[in-house]
């Protein structure tokens, strides 16, 4: 016979999908709820301590709990493109319309009286070094970030461009970290770890990104004249920071990721008559969000798949243009390789050329001999959980840990990392970590009323508003994206099936009298024998989704059981308001994640759990 699970709290850890795909596990359903209240304070500060930089990350998130999200999967059958809640854009809305209270909920620096005696230095100023920060600067340690810039933000500031990401939001989000009293050293690059080994510090995080961005060395690459091709990474920080406010009439961008597509919109702003993307992979295999495509296309940029660069083409010493062999993808062993099609190779004219084809990790400034091993990929060998290198006071975290992700890892890392460092400096093993914090609250008002708005709409997703082409493809600064008005944000936060708000069943209540049964909108429970495995089960509507759990509750008393479809569930609560005998109840599931902290270091711990 088939276990329950129904009173395991870690069956509800599974089926909060949204956050659970979260790196950093934002609890995304609660902020939500918040924003269709109108409490924007209090939906950004529940942003604020899990993801820390709400802002930001409503604007440049990668956006990992979207595909996560059950609305697409309900929708499934009934539109021909279902679609997510916008919970990326709603983090934005969080932050745009947040009042300047927002401070007072914050925690506030400690007085250098209530410090622990402990300093931290963190190299570089990126989103894994700034959540390191916030999370210790509030346990009492002094911390100090070192970075050889002017301001914090790493790469959100040097390689995202303005008219996605307005330098105001970053000064103030990255403000919000400094005023905890975490010490920004700008303009201070480290070169040498042995000699910041020898300053005191009694622990060590790297957070420096992955700062070196790959070339091609194809015939004609160093015949070109200065200025006419460029590495993607360091041509967007040049433009940043307004050392390049120009561009070439004609320019071509290499590589199929979201670097390759900030380089053409930006370039698209800076003068070019024509920009093209060409990429060896298709178009389906890009690495590019499906969003960041859209984007690009949607300014008229063109992306030209299956194109391999072959050669750059020299006219009397300067660039004018670029030969291709048109490739296709076999897919063979779980792999993918590029092949020859045999048709002609393509050259296409040019005078710039971007070079966006990945990037890679350098730590010149790491001498070999200092105690820190490396592997054959030149990346630091460490502790997936811990993220603790082979010198025990050393830790790594973002891009600088293990190669190029997103701005959402880093801060997840950046968690971890704080949880390492806090747990060795109290002389504990930071391999032994407690595991998440997990509870179910009901949310009753009454026998059938609940807390939560529990009616599901039907609306389509909703699209965020653009500024009007004209003048946002003139200025590198201008904002594309405005976001959702008050209106139109209550709106898609009514979309939310709020998947936190579980289905709880109380077998001993249960008559069987199927009035679930005959209420629920998606057929999704189901009384019926039990079973020695889930495929035996006979349910009243085929599942979908075998990967998702089942709720299979405690043998009923005419030997049957009751089985729930999480899957297309609406947490819509009419099964327990119909339920007589209140064998249904609707309880909010609640995830807290360890943090650097007292509370973490005396919480049980349960043998090298990650906690997250």
């Amino acid at each position: 016979m088939l276990p329950t699970n129904v009173s395991d709290p870690n069956y509800f850890h599974q089926v909060v999908d949204c956050q659970w795909a979260c790196p950093a596990h934002t609890p995304v359903p609660e902020y939500i709820r918040l924003i269709a209240q109108g409490r924007f304070d209090e939906a950004y500060m529940v942003n604020w301590v899990s993801n820390v930089f709400p802002g930001i990350l409503g604007r440049t998130c990668d956006r990992p709990c979207e595909p996560a999200c059950r609305r697409g999967r309900v929708e499934e059958e009934n539109l021909a493109k279902p679609e997510p809640v916008a919970i990326c854009r709603l983090k934005r809305v969080a932050a745009d319309l947040k009042g300047d209270e927002v401070r007072a909920l914050m925690p506030a620096p400690l007085p250098k009286t209530a410090r622990n005696g402990k300093r931290v230095a963190c190299v570089g100023a990126g989103p894994a070094s700034l959540t390191v920060a916030r999370d210790l600067a509030t346990q009492g340690y002094a911390v100090t970030v070192f970075d050889g810039e002017a301001k914090g933000g790493g790469f959100m500031r040097s390689q995202v461009p303005r008219f996605r990401l307005p330098e105001e939001v970053i000064d103030e989000e990255v403000g919000h970290i400094l005023n905890l009293g975490v010490e920004l050293k700008a303009g201070q690059r480290i070169d040498s770890m042995k000699q910041l080994l020898t300053q005191g510090y009694d622990a060590v995080f790297v957070g420096c990104g992955a700062p070196r961005g790959r070339d091609l060395n194809l015939p004609g690459r160093w015949e070109a004249a200065a200025g006419q091709i460029h590495i993607g990474i360091d041509w967007l920080a040049s433009v940043s920071f307004g050392h390049i406010e120009k561009v070439g009439k004609k320019v071509l961008v290499l590589g199929g990721g979201n670097t390759a597509m900030d380089c053409c919109r930006s370039a698209r702003r800076l003068g070019a008559d024509s920009v093209q993307v060409l990429v060896r992979s298709t178009y389906e295999d890009m690495k590019a969000s499906p969003w960041e495509k859209e984007d690009a296309e949607h300014e008229g940029i063109p992306i030209l798949p299956c194109h391999s660069p072959k050669a750059f083409l020299i006219e009397n010493g300067r660039l004018v243009g670029m030969r291709f062999e048109i490739v296709q993808s076999v897919y063979e062993n779980g792999g993918r390789r590029l092949v020859p099609s045999g048709q002609p190779d393509v050259d296409l004219p040019c005078d710039e050329v971007l070079i966006a084809v990945g990037q890679e990790n350098a730590f010149p400034w790491i001498e070999r001999d200092a105690g820190i091993e490396f592997d054959k990929w030149g990346l630091p060998v460490l502790d997936a959980v811990t993220h603790q290198s082979s010198l025990p006071q050393v830790f790594f975290g973002g891009d600088a840990a293990f190669g190029p992700k997103n701005i959402i890892t880093a801060v997840a890392h950046g968690h971890e990392a704080a949880v390492s460092i806090d747990r060795l400096l109290h002389g504990e093993d930071v391999t032994r970590r407690p595991p998440p914090h997990v509870n179910l609250m009901s949310q009753k008002m009454g026998i059938h009323q609940w807390s939560y708005d529990n009616a599901p709409t039907n609306d389509s997703r909703h699209k965020v508003p653009w500024a009007a082409a004209e003048a946002a493809l003139k200025s590198i600064k201008v904002e594309v994206e405005l976001g959702f008005d008050v209106k139109t944000a209550f709106k898609e936060a009514q979309r939310c099936l709020n998947c936190d708000v579980q289905t709880v069943f109380t077998a001993k209540q249960c008559i069987e009298c199927d009035a679930c049964v005959d209420i629920c909108p998606t057929d999704c429970i189901s009384f019926t024998a039990n079973a020695d495995s889930v495929d035996q089960l006979e349910l009243r509507v085929p599942r979908l989704h075998v990967e998702q759990p089942l709720m299979v509750s405690e043998s009923l008393k005419t030997g049957r059981v009751m089985v729930k479809d999480e899957d297309v569930c609406l947490h819509c609560g009419l099964c327990a308001e119909r339920c007589p005998t209140g064998a249904w109840d609707m309880q909010k599931f609640l995830l807290m994640t360890t943090k650097a902290g007292a509370a973490c270091r005396d919480a049980p711990a349960r043998g090298k759990v990650c906690a997250s």
